[in-house]
């Protein structure tokens, strides 16, 4: 048994935190029926598309809408990726959708949300970081910004809290609503979310508008990357004393006068160089048995290759094998049992029957 199983979810097909949301909601039971479209991009076995039972459906065509309609009488929540307007045009808004379903729970995900001057416009994770106040602080001083990836707007303020709204509503139902809710999720607005800790430290004039000169950005000198001799990374985070201590006092830099406050900015720049002279001057594999059994914060940086292969990782479960290599293992876990990966519940042409749909159209859809 999982968390979500007994819940049913239509996934219309779009790229990024959609398709992600919908792994997450299919990785811990919830039962997903994605509806494909024709010209949409994808890799090849992507991982994030597991889990999905999935039916091809032109719903420009009013038998096939009618379908959909079949199964959202039957779904708890559906999800939107398109821009604003899209599923409206198509006949298909939330007002037709909780018309046949008055407890669904639409989750639409969008760049810049479902209204406002800039909702029609075409973005990126990039732009919408951009927008949020959170790129402008990534990055090395006196370089240009450095998106992380697209991994914060995409999905930390996409997909998860896309999820996390439609649970949150699904709750609501489940306590007693009449009606289902529609989850306007907004990339812009769910990464300057996630940067609530940045503009609570700017409003007490703790952080400041350049990069790599703030507590988290890599300006102090106890929080960043140092590189080893070997050309490998160590990653330190000693940020409290307890932690700076032990830290310091394997570089043998606990005495140094430099390193008596460690929260000065004035000294952070110096005291940078001296902590990646030491570093440097030895493989990460010595900073590695130095640094066995002090708590002092410090980590590998791991390449992909690396991390599935980590003994941590290894004992934990947290990466799963698969016949196109291992991925990420669904997280979290419950009582300290790993999931598996989502399984598809269904074939197509199995669903379409259980659904009784006409056997012409049902042909038509699977040889697609």
């Amino acid at each position: 048994m999982r968390p979500l199983d007994g819940l049913r979810v239509i996934e219309l097909a779009g790229v990024g935190p959609g398709p992600f949301a919908a792994m997450m909601l299919a990785d811990h039971g919830a039962e997903v029926i994605r509806i494909e479209r024709e010209g949409r991009l994808s890799l090849p076995s992507d991982p994030v598309d597991r889990g999905r039972t999935t039916l091809s459906l032109d719903l420009r065509e009013a038998d096939e809408r009618a379908l959909l309609l079949d199964l959202v009488a039957t779904s708890h929540a559906l999800i939107d990726p398109y821009r604003p307007g899209r599923i409206e045009a198509l006949g298909l808004g939330p007002d037709v959708l909780q018309a046949r379903n008055p407890t669904l729970v639409i989750g639409r995900i969008t760049g810049w949300g479902q209204s406002g001057p800039m909702s029609q416009r075409a973005g990126h994770d990039i732009d919408y970081l951009a927008m949020s106040g959170m790129l402008a602080s990534i990055g090395p001083a006196e370089a240009r910004p450095l998106p992380p990836l697209n991994l914060v707007a995409d999905y930390g303020g996409g997909a998860m809290l896309l999820a996390f709204g439609m649970l949150a509503a699904l709750i609501e139902v489940r306590g007693g609503a009449a009606r289902g809710r529609v989850v306007d999720a907004a990339m812009s607005e769910g990464a300057a979310l996630l940067g609530t800790i940045l503009f609570g430290m700017r409003n007490a004039g703790l952080w400041t508008e350049e990069r790599e000169a703030n507590l988290l950005d890599g300006g102090m000198a106890l929080y960043g990357t140092y590189r080893c001799s070997d050309g490998k990374w160590l990653a330190v985070g000693a940020l409290e004393p307890q932690f700076a201590q032990q830290f310091l006092s394997v570089l043998e830099l606990e005495r140094t006068e430099l390193f008596s406050t460690t929260l000065d900015p004035a000294r952070w720049e110096a005291q940078r160089e001296l902590i990646a002279e030491r570093i440097e001057a030895e493989p990460r594999r010595h900073w590695l048995a130095a640094f066995q059994g002090k708590d002092a914060c410090i980590a590998p940086v791991l390449t992909p290759a690396e991390a599935v292969r980590h003994p941590h990782h290894i004992a934990r479960g947290a990466f799963a094998a698969t016949p196109d290599g291992p991925v990420p293992a669904p997280a979290p876990r419950y009582d300290g049992d790993p999931l598996e990966p989502a399984r598809s519940r269904h074939a197509p042409r199995d669903l379409l029957d259980q659904m009784g749909c006409d056997q012409s159209l049902a042909a038509r859809i699977v040889s697609r």
